[in-house]
């Protein structure tokens, strides 16, 4: 016995001292950060931060490759505890929700065939794509309810996935999971600055409208008795409905399924006008959601329909937004050209009313380049960014008078205002470098002049290439002391204080690359109708990267002789087919000042906040892929069937009698719809998607 005892006692000892031994061989040493950090992660395992796991997260936030705020099922909270434990500080991060823009099911898109096979959308995708006639429709197997942890998401009556804003976390399980790559992650901002892509099941008209509006959703609520919820709709990317929908072109309706059918279209215009009406008639203002404070300023200088629409959703962002107009009211165009019977100045101000109460402080009688200066707001008032929406030529000749037209960019001019100058005898001076931005014949006029006038370096840049280069730029580049460079472009604009200090070229070059040149530059001459939309930004100077902290690296220009205290922003390479023009680009190219003007000047300034939303909060500004208003061609269908013919719902009489001036009077003098025509008008729409559309029964 005693025997047995020294034997297992000796075994156990021997079996402790080879653990022990083990033990410290095989020993793996845990950073403690990466302990405290995974303590304060969820434990959820999700693999939304893209890493596998929370422990993978933890190490990924203690090595530095991940963010504070990696995880993004735990929330603000958590990002505060890691962050903490990281020694840095964090901001609140918008929330996310899951949504997917498929409208028909499986059980009333039009089909190639019924599949009974694994009840998995991948499993389905794999024979022929799945049976949807649409390329993109939803399979409608639930996929992304199985990957979904959270039970946030179900597959509705309609087959179609249904999310729930209260329990989604924004994971992007099921965004994986998805095999047509339909579901996409998407927050309030995203909604306010979006644009249609080929890869999104669209209306047509949606595609049709300038501003970009979700027609059937906001006619669908009009259709439930919801004008307040329509309304919404429609301001989500159109903050002027009472103005649209009385001059509006409405080439939304051109596009309608209803055509195809030989029966009139929707009367989208007139239900706009209804639910704006509608709100003008309580007396309130029906604004939607607006984001927390960001902290950032920016500064918006036109008060025309760019201008307020540029403000209303920089407010909508949550930054700080003050208008600056040159006139003593705003409006611009609005307000000064458009006839008053086709525009009631009590509208207008109802409009612009609305976009103030969310928090735009306006100040009229504010003349960029002679009350207030670029550099004045950025540098004295702390302005984050600063919009130039001063609108088209029409704008400077009605708007300003000769005194009054000053240029609002120090430095930079157009050749049609400097040749008028010199004609006149009050040209400004140019100073020894000036750089010539486009034209022709007009372009070696300015050219021969600044150099009479003093200049020793005259650079003429024009976007094309030196084949196509007109006869008269070709006899500048003989002149001496005038240069003529094609295939090049201006994306950037320097300055300090009040003056313009220098330039970023960019020239086209064999191998695909281009070649950039910082350059020195007193005078900037374009020729263009008028001064397209910019955007300026701080530069990160030593004394600002320091003040900031966090290890940001300050921006240095040793090309310059002054160091510029703010430059232009780039934010129009958003469009991929923009990024050609450089600096001069303007957002809504080709406007003209016809009936649709004011329309386009509402998607202009709102692509205008997309880039500037991205600048002043430090993300990437990246191009949109594959715009649906880019692509060559966007899948639709060119007839409908089962569509029957119905009566449109017109709206009332003409305010004015006839006989008079206003007896062609347009949809604009026109009453409007009263309630239960304008539910009836929507009644008659499709409701259409990509390639479907609602039948009758």
């Amino acid at each position: 016995m005693v025997a047995v005892l020294l034997f297992l006692g000796g075994l156990g000892a021997v079996s402790a001292l080879l653990l022990g031994i083990a033990a410290r061989v095989f020993y793996v040493k845990e950073d403690p950060l990466v302990v405290e950090i995974e303590n304060a992660l969820p434990g959820a395992n999700c693999g939304g931060c893209g890493y596998a796991g929370c422990h993978a997260c933890a190490e990924a936030i203690a090595r530095g490759e991940a963010a504070a705020n990696a995880c993004v099922v735990g929330g603000f909270e958590t990002t505060v505890q890691v962050a903490a434990s990281m020694g840095v500080k964090v901001e609140a991060r918008e929330p996310q929700i899951a949504a997917t823009s498929c409208t028909y099911g499986t059980g009333e898109a039009d089909l190639v065939y019924l599949y009974n096979g694994a009840r998995d959308c991948q499993a389905a995708v794999a024979l022929f794509g799945g049976g949807k006639l649409c390329p993109l429709g939803c399979i409608g197997l639930g996929s992304c309810v199985k990957a979904c942890k959270f039970d946030a998401l179900q597959i509705g009556p309609d087959r179609l996935p249904r999310f729930n804003p209260k329990k989604c976390v924004a994971c992007g399980a099921c965004v994986k999971a998805c095999p047509k790559q339909i579901i996409q992650l998407t927050s309030s901002s995203d909604r306010l600055v979006r644009e249609y892509t080929t890869a999104e099941c669209t209306a047509p008209c949606m595609r049709g409208c300038p501003t970009g509006i979700d027609i059937p959703r906001y006619i669908a609520a009009i259709r439930d008795g919801r004008p307040q919820e329509a309304l919404r709709i429609i301001k989500e990317t159109c903050p002027l409905p009472l103005v649209c929908g009385r001059i509006c072109p409405a080439p939304c309706e051109l596009q309608c399924r209803r055509n195809l059918a030989g029966d009139e279209p929707v009367g989208i215009n007139p239900l706009k006008r209804y639910v704006a009406d509608y709100e003008m008639r309580t007396g309130r203002h029906i604004n939607p959601y607006a984001n927390a404070p960001s902290g950032r300023r920016v500064a918006v200088v036109g008060g025309g329909a760019e201008g307020l629409t540029a403000a209303y959703y920089l407010a909508r962002l949550g930054h700080a937004t003050t208008l600056l107009e040159a006139r003593d009211k705003l409006g611009g165009i609005l307000r000064h050209v458009i006839a008053p019977g086709r525009l009631p100045e009590g509208v207008l101000e109802h409009e612009i009313e609305s976009i103030l109460a969310m928090g735009v402080e306006a100040r009229t009688g504010q003349l960029l380049g002679r009350d207030a200066t670029i550099g004045s707001l950025i540098e004295r008032e702390g302005c984050d960014a600063v919009l130039l929406a001063t609108g088209g030529y029409d704008s400077r000749k009605l708007l300003l008078s000769e005194s009054e037209r000053v240029t609002p960019v120090p430095g930079l001019h157009l050749v049609v205002d400097f040749l008028g100058g010199v004609r006149a005898g009050r040209a400004p001076a140019v100073g020894r470098r000036v750089v010539i931005v486009g034209g022709e014949s007009r372009s070696r006029e300015a050219a021969e002049l600044c150099r009479r006038a003093g200049a020793r370096e005259v650079l003429i840049v024009v976007p094309g290439p030196a084949e196509r280069m007109s006869p008269p730029l070709g006899d500048a580049a003989a002149l001496e002391g005038v240069e003529v460079r094609a295939a090049t472009i201006v994306t950037a604009l320097f300055g300090a204080g009040d003056r313009l200090v220098g330039l970023r070229l960019e020239t086209a070059g064999a191998d695909g690359c281009p070649a950039v040149e910082l350059r020195e530059v007193d005078t900037i001459l374009l020729a263009s109708g008028r001064i397209p939309e910019l955007v300026f930004r701080p530069v990160l100077t030593p004394e600002r990267a320091a003040a900031a902290g966090g290890g940001a690296e300050a921006e240095v220009y040793p090309d310059f002789a002054v160091a510029p205290t703010w430059a232009t922003a780039e934010v129009y390479r958003t469009l991929a087919s923009l990024g050609a023009f450089g600096v001069f680009s303007s957002p809504e190219p080709g406007r003209t000042s016809d009936a649709g003007a004011v329309v386009r000047a509402i998607l202009s300034g709102r692509r205008m906040v997309r880039g500037v939303h991205a600048q002043v909060m430090g993300r990437a500004i990246e191009s949109i892929p594959d715009l649906a208003v880019e692509a060559d061609e966007v899948l639709d269908v060119r007839e409908v069937f089962g569509v029957s013919v119905e009566q449109r719902h017109e709206p009332g009489d003409p305010l004015r009698e006839p006989g008079t001036e206003a007896d062609w009077a347009a949809t604009a003098e026109l009453s409007g719809l009263g309630d239960e025509e304008a539910r009836a008008e929507a009644r008659r729409c499709l409701q259409c998607g990509l390639i479907c559309y609602q039948k009758a029964m």
